[in-house]
């Protein structure tokens, strides 16, 4: 679970601090954005379940870190999933759509190994 975290962590980083340092660049692929301050909450929210996920160590910090870490896939997944093919947000969600799906399957194999 721990490398899994890892991994999740750099997604989650990556589309948590792009829009922070670069609205420029991330509009430009994800589209314009109306509310501006929405993007940076969820920015900021991404980041700091990146950060967690980053230094989860102990197998408890890990059972926590599923269960954060599947909740955000599943909320992006269903969002990017409800919106992006009625074209209210960019089809580049999709993208975002099949890595949150990748990481949630991920995630739910690790409920196996319990």
């Amino acid at each position: 679970m721990r490398r899994l975290a890892l991994a999740h962590a750099g997604l989650n980083l990556f589309g948590g601090i792009w829009p922070l340092v670069s609205m420029r660049t991330f509009e430009a692929v994800f589209g314009p954005k109306v509310d501006r301050w929405l993007v940076c909450t969820v920015a900021g929210l991404l980041t700091t379940v990146g950060v967690t996920q980053l230094r989860s160590r102990s197998d408890e910090q890990l059972e926590l870190v599923r269960v954060v870490s599947m909740g955000t896939s599943l909320t992006l997944l269903a969002v990017d999933r409800a919106n992006a093919p009625r074209g209210r947000i960019s089809r580049m969600y999709l993208v975002d759509a099949a890595f949150q799906l990748a990481f949630l399957a991920a995630w739910a194999g690790t409920l196996r190994q319990d």
